[in-house]
């Protein structure tokens, strides 16, 4: 049985899992749609796995903004497997591909994604970090719904307090949900308010405490400094925290992501990825260049614009959701 079908039976042998896979094969239908053409026509164009149908997939992966660096590790790897198996088909090397995209993530062992590094018996702490205009505020929301159905006492911290309207924005959000705000007014010091953020959170036996931070580039210095200053409070006053510094990147702006999570990553410890928009884009490969490149996982990815639409990052249900379509055409 190739690859492809096993997946496709472990997410169908399992309701929760055929949801979820399901998720990612509508969010990622746009990268599918290309990817997939794009593929099929390279097998329908070379009978015989060569070099020349080697450069030709390194420009399929590249335009789906897998990343120059991933992609020549990956090319590398194709090649020993396809050796290694004694494959002749091109058709057959569309589940070598598969099997590959899903080492990235895992490496030599199959282990479960990583999910949030939530506390069971004390206050957990997310700070999240990102420029303006990524959907780190919405991120915050979806994220705050989520986490308070599964029964969870959740408090938002208005911690963006430079930009006009954020305040505003996560206010809106916070009553959406249901889930209470602390805020301060427009240019107040974002570690007072973060800090008032948590002494509430305590104070009202909270769970889980998120917090929004400014999302100036401008001034990497400036930034560098805020962040480490909000750091510095949350470390005070809570042990251990926080608990995960999140960096929400917009996946249709594609390379320019990735450069905006070294940057980030330089300015503060990341801790993992939230990935926006990732149903808006033909780009979707970008997830395996952050991966491969920066080494940062993956933790949540957004996969529409309705409230439950942003969902732990699945490594297999997103290989799964680019290579549907093939697996179809197999049976």
């Amino acid at each position: 049985m190739s690859f492809l079908k096993k997946l496709k039976d472990k997410f169908q042998s399992n309701q929760s899992k055929e949801e979820v896979s399901d998720k990612y094969k509508e969010g990622l239908s746009k990268t599918r749609k290309s990817f997939s053409e794009k593929i099929n026509d390279l097998v329908a164009k070379y009978r015989k796995v060569d070099e020349d149908f080697f450069e030709d997939l390194e420009e399929v992966l590249i335009a789906a903004d897998v990343g120059v660096s991933t992609v020549m590790d990956l090319i590398d790897d194709l090649k020993m497997e396809v050796k290694r198996r004694n494959i002749s088909d091109s058709h057959e090397v569309k589940n070598v591909i598969s099997e590959k995209l899903v080492e990235i993530y895992y490496g030599d062992d199959n282990e479960e994604s990583v999910g949030l590094n939530l506390q069971d018996d004390a206050l957990t702490v997310i700070l999240f970090v990102g420029v303006n205009g990524v959907g780190k505020t919405t991120t915050i929301g979806k994220l705050a719904h989520q986490l308070k159905s599964e029964g969870k006492q959740v408090l938002l911290t208005a911690g963006d307090t430079f930009r006009a309207g954020a305040i505003e924005q996560l206010s809106e959000w916070g009553k959406r949900v249901d889930v209470e705000v602390i805020k301060h007014s427009e240019g107040s010091d974002p570690a007072a308010v973060i800090y008032d953020g948590i002494q509430a959170a305590k104070s009202r036996n909270a769970d889980v405490l998120l917090c929004d931070t400014a999302g100036r580039l401008q001034n990497k210095v400036n930034l560098m400094n805020e962040l480490s200053k909000v750091k510095r409070v949350i470390e005070r006053e809570v042990p251990n925290a926080p608990h995960e510094v999140l960096l929400v990147l917009d996946a249709t702006t594609g390379q320019n992501a990735l450069s905006q999570a070294k940057t980030f990553s330089e300015a503060t410890d990341v801790s993992g990825i939230v990935l926006t928009k990732l149903d808006g884009t033909a780009k979707g490969g970008i997830v395996l260049a952050i991966r491969n490149e920066l080494g940062t996982p993956v933790k949540l990815v957004g996969l529409g614009e309705k409230v439950t639409d942003l969902q732990t990052f699945d490594p297999q249900a997103f290989v799964y959701g680019l290579f549907a379509d093939m697996v179809d055409d197999e049976e």
